[in-house]
């Protein structure tokens, strides 16, 4: 019996006494993130903002070479106000809040919400590190793979500055060179030392001829992550298949506004493939204590996918499983979920309290601003105070090895 739950509550009582973690927000990143970091060998080719040939500022990479990303990516502006529609698309980093892009701006307007620590995802190089528009096109010769090393290890860098200025309030999750398994590992140890938390990676190698993430090729990772406890972050749009906010959902004849909401909706869903693909590939009975977050999409659709993944694997007769996909997922993985509010505490329970995190996915197009609690009071308000705990705080600090 649930005799917690009191529905006359605020939002500020409901969080009384819990250090709040926010498992996703995002960096937009500093114009000078990189070529102030560069050595003068480097310093032209690292990414960097220059006028395209429309006369518009936009991220490049190898000189003019385009990233795909003309702002900021950030729909919080300079004056505390939230976009309105795609305005937000034109708006560079000196015009959104500076919590968007600075440790301490970042750190008060924490403070001001009620959120003890987030973890951080990249913008400019893929939420993956996997590249983004052009600078990974198919039609254009490959990107200088050293260029690309050096790009990655200097963005760990400005990361592993950020976490030590926040004193660990701040928890920037490592972009790998996932490209090469013993750069991967070299740069993993690295970051490891310097303190970071968990690690981000292309969800699809495979599409870049590769083995996929559940071939021998990738098992010194996962034994470094394993023994380390280092989390293995997948967040949607994680790879080049996944990552445009548009991508081939929506039908053509839509408006961009009308565009994003369909592509953003089924981006969330997208993570559904990585879950089913990590519990059939049997990776799970090797590495029982490797630690998986689905980041950014959701949890209402994990009952439905881990039930249909069981009936499937049952029926289809793919082989011996230790567990079943809902045991799986209880061990070893975890879902997100921020403006999910509509018999939210069921379905959290569905999943799994211990496996659930918040987030709030700040500052991008869905976040949860300016008012991150009010806006999901009810489903707070439904889950006993125990529930509450674990799933805005308990259950983050666990899986990220954060002391609270």
């Amino acid at each position: 019996m649930l005799k917690d739950v009191q529905p006359g509550r605020t939002a500020d009582e409901l969080l009384k006494g819990i250090k709040v973690v926010d498992v996703d927000t995002h960096l937009s990143e500093p114009a000078d993130l990189w070529t102030s970091r560069a050595s003068a060998k480097w310093r032209e080719r690292v990414p960097q903002i220059r006028r395209g040939a429309d006369g518009r500022p936009q991220w490049t990479i190898d000189g003019d070479r385009s990233m795909g990303v003309g702002s900021a990516c950030s729909v919080v502006h300079a004056d505390g106000r939230k976009a309105d529609g795609i305005e937000f698309t034109n708006w560079q980093v000196d015009e959104v809040h500076p919590a968007c892009s600075q440790t301490r701006a970042r750190m008060a307007l924490m403070d001001e919400l009620g959120v003890h620590a987030q973890v951080i995802y990249a913008n400019v190089m893929g939420f993956a590190g996997q590249g983004r528009g052009e600078a990974n096109s198919k039609t254009l010769p490959p990107l200088d793979l050293e260029l690309r090393l050096v790009s990655t290890q200097i963005f760990n860098d400005a990361m592993g500055e950020m976490q030590a200025e926040s004193s660990d309030r701040l928890l920037p999750m490592a972009l790998l060179p996932w490209w090469d398994i013993k750069l991967a590992l070299t740069e993993v140890e690295r970051c490891h030392a310097m303190g970071m938390r968990g690690i981000n990676i292309n969800s699809d190698p495979h599409h870049h001829g590769m083995e996929d993430l559940s071939g021998e090729y990738w098992y010194p990772l996962w034994e470094f992550c394993e023994d380390k406890g280092l989390p293995v972050n997948f967040h949607i749009g994680a790879s080049d298949s996944s990552m445009s906010w548009y991508g081939d959902s929506p039908w053509p004849s839509f408006a961009a506004t009308t565009k994003l909401a369909v592509g953003g909706t089924m981006m969330f869903i997208s993570n559904a493939r990585v879950v089913c693909n990590i519990i059939a590939s049997g990776m799970l009975d090797r590495f029982p204590k490797l630690k998986f977050v689905s980041v950014e999409s959701g949890i209402g659709w994990i009952p439905f996918i881990l039930e249909a993944l069981q009936y499937q694997m049952d029926e289809s007769g793919c082989g011996k499983y230790e567990l079943t996909a809902l045991e799986y997922f209880r061990r070893q993985m975890y879902g997100c979920f921020w403006f999910e509010n509509q018999d939210s505490a069921a379905v959290i329970r569905k999943v799994g309290v211990d496996n659930v995190l918040f987030e709030t996915d700040f500052p991008h197009p869905t976040c949860l601003f300016p008012d991150p609690f009010g806006q999901i009071q009810a489903g707070l308000t439904a889950l006993t105070d125990e529930e509450r705990r674990k799933v805005l705080s308990t259950n983050a600090a666990r899986v990220y090895n954060l002391a609270i």
